[in-house]
């Protein structure tokens, strides 16, 4: 392939001037000056999409990243491509789109921790190796990651024994599942540690947040030889590489005819922090034959909210719902979406997450809503979520999570009024929740969680996944709790042990 000729920039979503290269932003994870930081333009797809339409997910993938990390080479980013999309995944597709009666769901859990998670960190840590050696940096990376269930293990599994790096995880305790917190406890690596925070997910995120913006907590570390990075979609190293899924999905449909040339494909995708439908819009922007952009809630419906009426407002009460990779009241990467709905307007940028920061809402310009017109929200209950896991069952033998049926049930509403083909994001396997999964389809019986795990491989008739079997037989290696407020005590304890 043939070199990129032009270097693309990134800059902060809040107006800090410095422009920097790919690998800078992506070992900073969050701009000096609290913002996220964006490409200074989309570039558009390197090739048609019937060309796509040939290509396996690896070399999709180095085509799309290509176009962003135009500060690597291609021996670089040939390397953490075939690194990150191997054998851990238990399909050789990566990615599977699988048609159940009229929608098409996109399956992104076929890698080692079974979430769509794994997508993006199976790559993150080669692209911040490699980051790390071209600016010549000789601190350790200290990763910091808050995890409403899916990332913490994810990177956990990612950067486990990357030389040159420690990682640090925090997850609600009582606010993810049996198995993912297992899977978190349970991981192995000299370099790993995950603590379980006494509060939400969006105490364990703000928290994360603050220590990134501590300009006395980054200068201690350097002391020790350390220095932060973010695995957490606000890094856009993570955010980047699932563009690549949307424009693998969109060729596959077009090369099987799924959907013919000229016609679009409107897109659904389960979210709470933003990152996953985002990729999606600069999928669109990229070229991609994506029509509209439907953002689907859980009972946590601050985004719904937010389309309908322009106003961000999380002063709200906190539900911990069956889907809980989704209970989350500030999604971060919203703050990007509204740089790009403003016109790189970044000091409303700063206003909004000022006042969201000391009020807790904010509300956009008629402008900026009227930028956003691609999107559109919804959300289901509790009761939809589960009626939605035993409606396709009942209809078809398919067994679908919490999250994805969240996205299905709002698809099935966005059908009535519109005739578009969706695809549905569909982000994590029914393992990972089984007992809301057997609860929904009235299959449960007495057990905890994880002695229901065979009977869903008899209901489901799919073979209990690998990542799934060896948690089972795991040692439980961590065992650390803290309140919200000693976070940064704790990882200095964590890294003077």
């Amino acid at each position: 392939m043939e070199e990129n000729k032009k270097q693309l920039y990134y800059k902060s979503t809040r107006g800090d001037r410095e422009k920097v290269t790919a690998s800078q932003a992506i070992l900073r994870g969050l701009a000096p000056d609290g913002g996220l930081y964006v490409p200074e333009e989309i570039p558009p797809l390197p090739y048609t999409m019937e060309q796509f339409g040939k290509m396996d997910y690896q070399e999709t993938a180095y085509a799309v990243l290509r176009a962003f990390l135009t500060d690597f080479t291609e021996e670089e980013l040939r390397g953490c491509v075939e690194k990150a999309y191997d054998d851990k995944f238990d399909t050789s597709q990566i990615a599977p789109l699988v048609k159940i009666g009229k929608e098409y769901y996109l399956e992104l859990f076929h890698g080692a921790t079974i979430a769509f998670k794994d997508m993006a960190l199976s790559i993150l840590p080669h692209l911040m190796t490699v980051s790390a050696e071209k600016q010549q940096v000789e601190e350790e990376i200290l990763i910091l990651a808050a995890t409403s269930g899916d990332t913490g293990k994810a990177a956990m599994a990612g950067f486990a024994d990357v030389e040159g790096t420690r990682i640090i995880v925090f997850y609600p305790k009582n606010g993810v599942s049996k198995v993912q917190e297992l899977q978190m406890v349970t991981q192995k690596g000299a370099n790993v540690d995950v603590v379980a925070l006494h509060g939400n997910f969006d105490h364990a995120q703000s928290g994360v947040k603050a220590l990134f913006e501590d300009r006395r907590m980054a200068e201690e570390l350097k002391k020790k030889g350390y220095r932060f990075s973010s695995a957490n979609s606000i890094n856009i190293g993570r955010l980047l590489p699932q563009v690549v899924y949307y424009v693998y999905a969109c060729a596959k449909l077009l090369e099987n005819q799924e959907i013919q040339p000229g016609e679009t494909l409107d897109v659904v995708v389960p979210t709470g922090n933003f990152g996953n439908i985002l990729a999606a819009y600069y999928a669109k922007w990229m070229g991609a034959p994506i029509g509209r952009l439907i953002c689907a809630s859980n009972e946590n419906k601050v985004l719904y909210d937010f389309f309908e009426t322009g106003c961000y407002d999380k002063n709200r009460e906190f539900i911990l719902t069956t889907s809980p990779s989704m209970d989350i009241l500030i999604s971060s990467n919203l703050e990007r979406l509204l740089y790009h709905a403003s016109l790189e307007d970044a000091e409303a940028v700063r206003a909004c997450m000022e006042e969201l920061k000391e009020k807790g809402s904010y509300r956009i310009s008629d402008t900026m809503r009227k930028n956003l017109r691609e999107f559109q929200g919804g959300y289901a209950t509790e009761e939809e979520t589960a009626a939605e896991i035993r409606r396709v069952y009942e209809a078809t033998g398919y067994v679908m999570d919490t999250h994805t049926a969240v996205a299905s049930a709002v698809c099935g509403r966005y059908r009535e009024e519109e005739q578009s083909p969706c695809l549905i994001a569909s982000t994590a396997s029914p393992y990972k929740f089984v007992k809301s999964v057997l609860a929904a389809l009235g299959k449960e019986e007495k057990g905890d969680e994880l002695s229901l795990l065979h009977q869903l491989e008899k209901v489901s008739r799919t073979a209990m996944p690998k990542a799934v079997k060896e948690i089972l037989e795991a040692t439980v290696l961590h065992t650390m709790e803290c309140d919200r407020d000693e976070m940064k005590e704790t990882v200095r304890k964590i890294l003077e042990a």
